[in-house]
């Protein structure tokens, strides 16, 4: 039996479906007179079954138009969610979406390697652009991505769709308000059993990296906003048991350790051979535990004072909406390019310092 990524966060999910979904935005705000046309870019399991579904959820944003080299998958979708030929494109034609006034979003959801390619087609076609993180490969095509939208006058946010929920806010708060003092140390730790070796997580072309690039950005990410900091500097170390498998390009599993400008330290771990996921953020007094603290929910979680109590939400569709809450009101987005930018300056740091075994300043 082949466990996947997908598999890992299912059994997780699976949990939600007897927990009520709401969205704020679908409490709170009225519905605007017209709802933005998202093009989803790329048919995967997280379009399938995250982000399609959302979008029949969102009040001001919908699915009209998708992107694919399935044929396949087009007859598909267009029947389930009754999308017009015109808006079907595959990746030799997709430049000409710039004609097409139903799409206003493109949601690039390709390998990462591809974001960088269809993040600036979509850009200069004049659409706004979400991408999924890790928004690139390297910092170079982070910084070509930013430059293209903001060039093209539209938004680009990445897909962090953990800091439109309540629990992360949460994390964030504490962060900022101090209610239990200080950050002083932070353990972030994303892992799962990967066994499909025909995933296109394993080709190096593909993903730039194993699971530091798939699942460990979500611990980075934590670091940084349990603290409310950048990090300074960063150690790192890799060890891989099955270099058949893990092919060069592609850690098996990465521990790296981040020092931040108040004092407080940090510590992960991502890998591909064990299902682990959680936060610890420890205060000057108290601490907050999670787990599970990054798939789809429900999130779990207690601090000194006890459970942590929120509201249990469907993550893309609060995403989804505060983004485009963002382009319909033209105010910037919570999740922008320049947010994967930094995660991308601290993942080429990791694997630098995981190559030469030496600490490294950012």
């Amino acid at each position: 039996m082949k466990n996947t990524r997908r598999d890992f966060l299912k059994t997780f999910a699976a949990t939600s479906l007897t927990v009520p979904m709401l969205s704020a935005l679908q409490v709170e705000a009225a519905f605007p007179e017209k709802k933005l046309g998202v093009a989803l870019v790329g048919l995967g399991y997280y379009a399938t079954y995250q982000l399609a579904p959302a979008l029949e959820k969102t009040t001001n944003c919908r699915l009209v138009g998708i992107v694919t080299g399935t044929p396949e998958k087009a007859e598909t979708w267009k029947k389930k969610y009754n999308i017009p030929d015109k808006n079907i494109y595959n990746y030799q034609n997709f430049d000409q979406i710039a004609n097409n006034p139903d799409i206003d979003v493109v949601y690039v959801v390709l390998p990462n390697s591809m974001h960088h390619e269809f993040t600036l087609r979509a850009a200069k076609a004049g659409k706004h652009v979400i991408c999924e993180k890790p928004m690139a490969v390297s910092v170079k095509e982070a910084e070509e991505m930013i430059a293209a939208c903001k060039a093209a006058n539209v938004q680009l946010a990445i897909g962090y769709r953990l800091h439109y929920e309540p629990f992360t806010n949460e994390v964030m708060r504490l962060a900022k308000d101090k209610d239990f003092g200080k950050v002083t140390f932070v353990e972030a730790s994303f892992g799962f059993p990967l066994r499909d070796l025909k995933a296109w997580r394993l080709n190096p072309k593909l993903s730039g990296g194993g699971p530091m690039m798939d699942v460990g950005i979500y611990a980075l990410n934590a670091a940084r906003y349990a603290t409310g900091e950048e990090p300074i500097s960063v150690t790192a170390q890799t060890v891989k048991t099955r270099p058949d498998i893990y092919l060069p390009g592609i850690e098996e599993t990465l521990f790296w350790q981040m020092k931040f400008p108040s004092g407080a330290v940090s510590n992960h771990t991502t890998t591909y051979n064990s299902g682990l996921q959680r936060l610890y953020v420890g205060y000057e007094n108290g601490n907050l535990e999670m787990s599970p603290a990054y798939d789809y929910g429900p999130l779990k979680g207690k601090t000194s004072k006890g459970e942590m109590k929120l509201l249990i939400v469907y993550h893309q569709v609060l995403e989804m909406e505060g983004i485009c809450d963002a382009i319909i009101n033209n105010k910037p987005n919570i999740t922008p390019g320049e947010e994967g930018l930094r995660d991308m300056k601290l993942i080429e740091a990791i694997f630098k310092a995981a190559k030469t075994g030496k600490e490294v300043k950012v």
